[in-house]
């Protein structure tokens, strides 16, 4: 079998971003010592705990068995007393963004925004007491692995893999063999940055919590049956095919070369517009995920929200919220949870503040509050729950 070449490992700090994207992204593993000194996960094991046992989080317990089937999967939420019946060892418990939940793990996200926002998927946690492990697999997206507590030892391979190469019979891709070709073992602070479709296996060798930053590829199938749907709901109910002027066949069975070329235009015309692309890619990549009712209750006035800013108090994107933007020769659209906004004139720079920032300052939004369109835009974001007032949270 292939050999992986040599992994360096190296400091944060002696890769730039432009390096780490034309060397590693995507690409080949990077193994990043002290990536965060002196880094401990903000959320403890019980509090990650607390999380599983909520409705609106998304979480998961995945044990390794002493005989068939080897391995079991469980999804929250979960009961309160399910945990005090696991077994000392060889278990792992997973939250699926917690970001939303954690606003120190949302803020962990600014140290990795050299990738574009809306590539970011979210923060997963996970906790495992020693021999805990998900089993070795592979992923379809790039994540960061980073450790949070303890030490995880991680075994990285090579081998291409497919179905025939996973466990059969069980609710997980776990695959059958693996032949790692590299053994590191991380503690916190330390990194571990893996492209798609590497395999992988990580084993807690004592009680330990990975942060999984994991990042967002659409699949071509989503992106264009998402379209698609958005064309035909475009697209006037009275449009049909015609062709006046047309001439006998030669064969009633044949598809004519004219009636082809119309339906070629006709598609063309509805799917070749770049402005409709962009947009639709927009409103695509911010739409939420999740279906939490964030609007603030009652909703708050624009003088309200003038009068919170002008008394010092900060607002704060919503950790559910995504926003993203592009620039135009006559403004701005600014996407905010699968929503589009035209920004023209002085109100265009707007989009690029909302969407570099956070966190904003009052004393920044004071400045805003005086561009033509500005407080009726923070007013209805702040309404939609994409902002809002930390003290309310």
């Amino acid at each position: 079998m292939a050999r992986t070449p040599a992994i360096p490992e190296t400091l944060l700090g002696d890769l730039d971003a432009a390096t780490f994207l034309r060397d590693y992204w995507q690409q080949r593993p990077l193994l990043i010592r002290g990536a965060l000194p002196g880094f401990r996960s903000p959320v403890s094991p019980e509090e990650l705990a607390g999380l599983a046992l909520q409705e609106d989080v998304e979480s998961r317990l995945i044990r390794e068995l002493d005989g068939p089937p080897w391995w079991s999967l469980e999804h929250g939420p979960f009961p309160e007393d399910r945990f005090a019946d696991l077994p000392p060892t060889h278990w792992t418990l997973l939250v699926q963004g917690a970001n939303r939940h954690v606003p120190e793990l949302a803020d962990l996200l600014e140290s990795f925004r050299f990738i574009p926002d809306w590539r970011v998927d979210d923060v997963m946690v996970s906790y495992a007491p020693e021999g805990g492990s998900v089993g070795p697999h592979t992923d379809q997206y790039d994540v960061f692995l980073l450790q949070g507590q303890g030490r995880r030892r991680w075994s990285i391979g090579n081998a291409p893999c497919g179905d025939d190469d996973l466990l059969p019979d069980i609710p997980l891709r776990i695959l059958r063999d693996f032949d790692p070709d590299h053994v590191w073992v991380l503690e916190p602070g330390d990194m571990l940055y893996l492209p798609p479709g590497i395999p992988h296996h990580g084993e807690a060798l004592e009680p330990c919590q990975t942060l999984s930053v994991g990042f967002r590829a659409p699949g071509h199938a989503d992106l264009v049956t998402a379209f698609l749907e958005e064309v035909a709901e475009r697209l006037p109910a009275e449009g049909r095919f015609a062709d006046p002027g047309r001439a006998e066949p030669e064969n009633p069975g044949a598809l004519d070369a004219a009636s082809r070329a119309r339906v070629r235009d006709t598609l063309r015309r509805a799917l070749d517009e770049d402005a409709v692309l962009d947009a639709f890619f927009g409103r695509f990549v911010t739409t939420p995920d999740h279906d939490q009712d964030l609007r603030p209750e009652p909703p708050l006035s624009e003088s309200a929200i003038r009068s919170r800013i002008q008394a010092d108090e900060p607002v704060w994107r919503s950790e559910f919220s995504r926003f993203a933007f592009y620039e135009e020769d006559s403004g701005a659209r600014l996407f905010v949870d699968g929503h589009e906004h035209w920004l023209g004139g002085v109100l265009a720079p707007a989009a690029a503040f909302l969407c570099r920032h956070r966190r904003y300052p009052a004393a920044e939004l004071a400045e805003w509050l005086q561009v033509d369109g500005f407080p009726a835009l923070l007013t209805e974001l702040v309404n939609a729950g994409a902002l809002y007032f930390p003290e309310e949270a």
